[in-house]
């Protein structure tokens, strides 16, 4: 599908479709900041019947889900569109990790497009007009975005980056973080006990569902330490044990902090 052209401003209409409930709130939180109309989804199918029941500028698919993932989403999306004769919609993949073999297989599966999270107000309002033609509102001067530096990595816990990745938004970083930390401990038991079991798939599908949390919030150890985990899981390298086993000590160092800071 061919970006779309320029057009008479308007509000987008946009469908954004993640499990992960923190990435979904701080996706529609940010286009809705920027004036864009959002229904957010938690899964496929109720994806495929909000596209059957509504007109859509623009959906944002959550690549890796439980069930229904993106791919299988999109395929049902686009045979409803063929069977009803619907123009096709502008699809576009987000994902945390993807390898360049996996980024080739997801335009090759139905979308249009792909964003690597975290992803920026700046990239939403960049992809919502190049698919869509539509301009969304402009955010006021916020704090300038950064790309991690190697003394921020080793930091456990960074504020200031957790606020860089929530535009600015210190109740959305504190939510951010609190969804994440929510979570934490059920992820660390359940990557536990797959590595227990043997059972490789599952330790990716979690990984990459931690890694996902981590890329919205200011933990650039946690954050390193899921990526490496899932590079080298989904490549079946024998060096994936030992990334674990820092995986594990990261969440365990994570809580520390956030305890002893109250």
């Amino acid at each position: 599908m061919a970006p779309a052209a320029a057009a008479p401003s308007r509000a987008a209409q946009v469908l954004c479709v993640d499990d992960n409930p923190a990435n979904l709130l701080l996706v529609k939180t940010l286009l809705g900041d920027m004036g864009a109309d959002v229904v957010a989804v938690d899964n496929g199918p109720a994806a495929l019947e909000a596209v059957k029941q509504h007109s859509f500028d623009l959906v944002l698919m959550d690549v890796q889900m439980p069930g229904m993932d993106g791919r299988q989403t999109t395929e049902a999306i686009r045979q409803w569109e063929q069977a009803s004769s619907s123009t096709p919609l502008p699809i576009v993949a987000l994902t945390a990790h993807a390898l360049a073999n996996e980024k080739r297989s997801l335009l090759q599966s139905g979308l249009d497009d792909y964003l690597t999270k975290p992803i920026s107000d700046r990239q939403l309002a960049q992809v919502v007009l190049k698919w869509t033609g539509l301009a969304l509102r402009s955010q006021p001067q916020r704090i300038a975005e950064a790309s991690p530096t190697a003394e921020q990595s080793l930091k456990v816990l960074d504020q200031e980056e957790g606020l860089r990745l929530a535009a600015g938004k210190a109740d959305l970083a504190d939510d951010m973080l609190g969804m994440l930390l929510q979570s934490l401990e059920g992820d660390r038991r359940t990557i536990r006990e797959a590595r227990l079991a043997g059972d490789r798939q599952a330790l990716i599908e979690r990984v990459h569902r931690l890694h996902g949390a981590t890329r919205y919030c200011g933990v650039p150890q946690l954050r390193n330490a899921c990526q490496q985990s899932e590079t080298l899981l989904k490549q079946n390298h024998p060096d994936s044990e030992a990334a674990l086993d820092e995986l594990d000590a990261a969440i365990g160092r994570l809580e520390q902090e956030i305890h002893a800071n109250g």
